[in-house]
């Protein structure tokens, strides 16, 4: 499995020496040795949202479930897609529906968040991997422990953050994050199911880039 890289690898480095992490990682590449081809993301790409977003440029979080469980589609960053991908999953969709009517921006030609990624923005999923065909498959197999303290140490070591949190199973993390030194945004999940109840509207983009912008960093080129 992909390695966390140096700057991760040192703020967390506790985490990963406990024993649930360790079988976590067992029952993990496992279930990628028995199958390779049904199991998601890539065994290459579990751990990208830390390779594309290093410790030192974090300035934003998205929480994100678990990957998509379609084959080709997961990339292993919350939300989003491999390039080729079409069409696009209806919960990307309406993220840049929302980017467009809070923005006036045009979405972009794929759905590879990675750009964002480079920007400093932790695209976090609560679990990382997944069963070909079987959303929630490996939920409490121990990824919502690593990522729980993943969110908590952010907020604990870092200041002046935004997390973004849609629907209500991110909203539970909400509960790790000092909302005296961070933003929080919330609303409903940005599936088709949800999405005219609130996500529409939500104006997290440009809230995010207010805040950046007071804080005299760059904004996120969205």
């Amino acid at each position: 499995m992909m390695a966390l890289p140096n700057s991760w690898n040192q703020q967390l480095a506790h985490e990963l020496q406990k024993p649930y992490f360790k079988e976590l990682m067992d029952r993990v590449n496992s279930a990628y040795d028995i199958n390779p081809n049904a199991v998601f993301p890539p065994k290459e790409d579990v751990l990208k949202a830390f390779q594309l977003c290093h410790w030192e440029a974090l300035r934003v979080v998205i929480l994100g479930q678990d990957p998509y469980p379609t084959k080709g589609h997961a990339n292993g960053l919350c939300f989003s897609v491999a390039p080729d991908v079409r069409p696009l999953p209806k919960s990307l969709v309406n993220i840049f529906k929302e980017i467009n009517l809070d923005l006036g921006l045009t979405p972009p030609a794929n759905g590879d968040l990675s750009v964002w990624a480079e920007q400093g923005i932790l695209l976090l999923n609560s679990v990382l991997t997944v069963a070909e065909g079987m959303p929630d498959s490996h939920k409490n197999w121990g990824w919502e422990q690593f990522t729980d303290a993943v969110i908590q140490h952010i907020s604990t070591q870092k200041e002046q953050l935004v997390f973004i949190l849609w629907g209500s199973k991110a909203q539970k993390k909400s509960s790790y994050i000092d909302p005296s030194k961070h933003l929080i945004l919330k609303s409903v999940h940005p599936s088709p199911l949800a999405a005219h109840r609130g996500f529409f509207g939500c104006k997290h983009f440009s809230q995010t880039n207010a805040f950046l912008r007071s804080l005299g960093e760059r904004e996120i080129q969205w």
